[in-house]
């Protein structure tokens, strides 16, 4: 049974000096772009805030915002959590992570070119020819490949912290199929229907005009030849963690959303069953994993993809968003030589700094976390949603050894970086009836096209609703925020 209180809001919040807090400075006191937010929340009674906070989870249900987390037995569907004290970022701060964002996306998509055609950056010695090789993501079928405008990473998604000394460092770069943008607008959703009044206090960027530049930056890279093109998503089908994702963006774009039997290759062009006859597609945004695209080329087993796609997309008669063999470049081995791919292809130094990271590849580095992994979190290069990971200073000593033969098994397929300070921001704790301090990232989207670049001014802010955790992945517990981008 919840328990009730009459205490304040903010009444049992507690500051640990050893993080960045959002909402109060080292002085106990609330930064300058909150107060206004601050007396809002705090005017509230308990109960009064708990109807709020009721309303705004009515809207993720009436919404249908859900995701699916896979458990050994069984997959579970479930209501994105969502918090709804938002997190405030100031027009000089994003400036700073647009601008570095940005650039980080513009390098990485200076990398794929280069290392699927002449290999530049590797015969210079500046990325080792192994790293490539062994990624697991590179696909050999992409070499020479030309894709329409020049892109491959026509989205990308990188993920942010806020370190104790009050700097935004890259913990990753995703750009295979970056998820997590509908909920970027289904938060704001939630936000206007609780407290719409405040608003009028705050001027923040607009976060639902993401679909049209996706649209735009789609359409952009239509093949050669094509004046209207027709556009669609692909998706694995409704057992997928991100199909609401799929169908959001689909209904805001206003295009079809098929599964790979809606779709067929005839005569060098890829065409979708309608009730009117076949159409042909000419740009395909894809939310299913290279393996999977194509049986006469991957997988043969897959029944998620299209015969003879992959076909025709050599031929220039189709794109795909993003392109196939994205993966190699957010691998997170790769992510070590960020600052070094940056300066080589842009002449630039990095705008946001990498979080200092060891490659266990490399025997003195490898040396390093064996000794170390207490002090460690230790990832896989290749995974996404927070799986495999470990933080050392969580782990028995059972643990840590257990951690040690899963590395030097494969020592390629590990990394190992410092425990990260994340900043910590307030977070309303049902079972507490309170705000607490919870750990937080942030994942921003980047769209890159044909002369069109753009980044959404705001993005998704993860909670890691469990006090201490580090991990703030939906699949790991983790839940969300609305973040706001003031205007000036």
């Amino acid at each position: 049974m919840k328990k009730t209180t009459t205490l304040p809001l903010f009444s049992t919040y507690e500051l640990d000096s050893r993080f960045y807090d959002e909402l109060f400075n080292k002085n106990n006191e609330i930064r300058e772009v909150y107060k206004t937010l601050y007396n809002l929340f705090g005017s509230y009674s308990v109960s009064e805030f708990d109807r709020l906070n009721k309303k705004a989870k009515d809207s993720f249900f009436n919404l249908g915002i859900t995701f699916q987390v896979y458990g050994e037995k069984e997959v579970k569907e479930k209501i994105f959590p969502f918090d709804l004290f938002p997190r405030i970022i100031n027009n000089k701060e994003w400036t700073t992570i647009e601008k570095g964002v940005l650039q980080r996306s513009k390098a990485l998509n200076l990398f794929l070119w280069d290392i699927y055609h002449d290999q530049k950056i590797i015969k210079q010695g500046i990325v080792p020819k192994d790293l490539i090789d062994s990624s697991v993501n590179f696909l050999p079928q992409m070499k020479g490949l030309d894709p329409p405008g020049g892109i491959y990473n026509h989205i990308s998604g990188t993920d942010l912290i806020k370190h104790a000394d009050g700097n935004y460092y890259v913990l990753e770069d995703n750009i295979r199929c970056p998820s997590g943008v509908s909920y970027v607008i289904g938060n704001r959703t939630a936000v206007k229907h609780a407290l719409f009044g405040v608003f009028n206090q705050y001027k923040a960027h607009t976060v639902v005009d993401y679909g049209s530049k996706l649209l735009e930056t789609m359409e952009s890279v239509k093949p050669n030849g094509v004046d209207a093109p027709v556009c669609v998503i692909i998706t694995p089908g409704v057992y997928n963690s991100a199909y609401y994702e799929h169908s959001f963006l689909a209904k805001q774009m206003g295009v079809v959303l098929v599964e790979g039997r809606d779709l067929f290759v005839e005569n060098g062009f890829v065409y979708m069953r309608t009730i009117y006859g076949p159409e042909k597609v000419d740009v395909i945004y894809r939310r299913i994993d290279d393996l999977y695209l194509d049986p006469l080329v991957f997988k043969k087993d897959s029944m998620l993809g299209v015969p003879g796609l992959f076909s025709v997309y050599l031929k220039g008669n189709v794109t795909l968003v993003n392109a196939p063999g994205t993966g190699v470049a957010d691998d997170k081995a790769v992510y070590t030589y960020m600052p070094q791919i940056i300066k080589y292809y842009l002449d630039e130094e990095p705008i946001l700094n990498n979080v200092h990271t060891y490659h266990c590849s490399r025997k003195d580095e490898l040396k390093y976390v064996l000794e170390n992994i207490d002090k460690l979190v230790v990832k896989p290069v290749d995974e996404s949603g927070g799986y495999g990971i470990s933080i050392g200073s969580k782990l028995t000593k059972e643990e840590i050894e257990t951690v040690k033969k899963t590395i030097l098994a494969a020592p390629r397929k590990y990394i190992a970086q410092p425990i990260m300070s994340l900043s910590t921001h307030p977070t309303y704790i049902d079972d507490n009836e309170s705000f607490e301090s919870r750990h937080v990232d942030l994942r921003t989207f980047t769209l890159l096209g044909k002369d069109i670049d753009f980044v959404l001014k705001g993005g998704l802010s993860r909670v890691a609703l469990k006090k201490g955790n580090l991990i703030v992945n939906s699949s790991q517990g983790g839940g969300s925020k609305d973040t706001w981008v003031l205007k000036k």
